[in-house]
């Protein structure tokens, strides 16, 4: 009897791996109709490969190709799930060196659904939050910044289809902006939080940078190591395009639903200085303005680290840079491009801030934030503001956001609900799309 269980037990060690070969991950990147990102960061030199298969069909496994991770990209791999077909919801497993992992939460993904010329748009939830600080108290100042970090299970318990990193998604620190071993180590510690791994492993993840996963606090395009932060987030986020060389900037869809990701860093004129006021850049924005024309989603969603809307020259809200600010709302005016909304973070309080305009729709930016990071409160002069929403306030406060759209396709709703760290509700607001042309 002894000698069987040796023997099963042997058998098993050439079966499975263990989890505590894999750093961080799997994650979910991009979903489109014909294939699917699949990342992972193992701890050391490994072949990677996943297998994947059709909801309740795990006879029929596919395969990605399998890739040896090396140090001089952190040991990740990334990996395309390209037997995928569309409107299917898949089940998948990591292998290293031939042998499965064992992990103890569900990893799914799915494809995007084939709705066109077909039947109403999917309904579909995402989420949204931004400024996610870790706490690593050697790197740290004295006082612990970061916090609740199950938020990301209580994120996970909500069932989004997506999720979409708002910038500030880690926090580089003094030893770690002037060195690409400092910029790979934080972008590592921060993947690798416990509480943040089954979240990854079964909701699609998309994201944009802000100053703290650029370079250090208020950085722009002056900051001498953007190349390096260039690379890491190309290397730790699984966005499906890239507009421009070193830049964040680019765009999915999902059902009815188009994102629109900027860069509000690698284009920025520093905040002191007084001529060429560029926040998003020329380039960046004619970009924007053609994309968001062609565009013939319902929903336009433009996701940018820092608040467009808020009228008040603060910080580094887009008002501060006046010139470039009223070129882009009247471009969107002038070109009569429907459903624009805007999402964005930075600001460590979540707040609704509306703009009404003459013989048209307003323009809503929903700002989110902080996921883990230090909460704050809002400059007072912020609450007189003409685009301040009364009763969208959730301040000193960790909390996140789902967006919700659903209904057939002429009566298309967005329902917008705002959560602490705990899921309790803060507020909820509902938009038509029909109310946006």
């Amino acid at each position: 009897m002894k000698n069987w269980i040796l023997i099963f037990a042997v058998a098993c060690s050439f079966n499975y791996a263990t989890r505590g070969q894999v750093q961080s991950g799997p994650m979910v990147g991009y979903s489109e109709m014909r294939e699917v990102l699949l990342w992972v960061q193992t701890k050391q030199a490994a072949k990677v490969k996943f297998m994947y298969w059709e909801e309740g069909n795990s006879a029929q496994k596919m395969s990605t190709d399998e890739v040896l991770t090396n140090k001089n990209t952190a040991f990740v791999a990334r990996l395309i799930a390209d037997q995928v077909q569309p409107s299917k919801k898949y089940d998948y497993e990591l292998w290293l060196d031939g042998k499965k992992v064992s992990i103890s939460y569900p990893l799914r993904f799915q494809s995007q659904v084939l709705w066109q010329w077909r039947s109403d748009p999917p309904n579909f939830k995402f989420a949204f939050g931004s400024c996610a600080f870790v706490n690593d108290p050697p790197y740290d100042r004295p006082s612990a910044y970061g916090g609740e970090y199950d938020i990301f299970t209580t994120i996970a318990a909500q069932k989004p289809d997506f999720m979409i990193w708002g910038g500030d998604n880690t926090y580089l620190r003094e030893p770690d902006w002037n060195t690409r071993t400092g910029i790979l180590y934080r972008n590592t510690h921060t993947r690798s939080l416990p509480e943040m791994q089954p979240l990854l492993g079964s909701t699609h993840h998309y994201a944009i940078w802000d100053d703290h996963d650029f370079g250090p606090n208020d950085s722009d395009r002056g900051f001498s190591l953007k190349n390096m932060t260039s690379e890491a987030f190309r290397l730790f986020w699984g966005n499906p395009n890239y507009i421009f060389e070193g830049a964040c900037t680019g765009t999915f869809e999902w059902g009815d639903a188009q994102f629109f990701l900027l860069d509000d860093r690698w284009f920025k004129a520093p905040n002191d200085r007084n001529d060429d006021r560029t926040y998003f850049g020329k380039a960046q924005l004619q970009w924007l303005i053609d994309a968001l024309i062609f565009s013939k989603a319902n929903f336009k969603f433009v996701v940018t680290g820092g608040q467009i809307v808020n009228a008040a020259s603060l910080f580094e809200n887009y008002a501060i840079f006046a010139d470039e600010r009223a070129h882009l709302l009247q471009r969107i005016a002038d070109e009569k491009i429907p459903g624009v909304i805007f999402l964005s973070g930075d600001r460590h309080h979540t707040v609704l801030h509306r703009l009404n305009r003459f013989g048209t729709y307003p323009l809503y930016d929903f700002t989110v934030s902080p996921l883990t990071s230090g909460p704050a409160s809002p400059n007072a002069k912020e609450k007189t503001t003409d685009t301040f929403v009364e009763g969208t306030l959730t301040e000193n406060k960790r909390n996140f956001g789902t967006f919700e759209i659903t209904g057939p396709a002429k009566e298309r709703v967005l329902k917008v609900g705002i959560f602490d760290a705990k899921g309790n509700p803060q507020w909820t607001r509902e938009i038509k799309a029909s109310d946006l042309k």
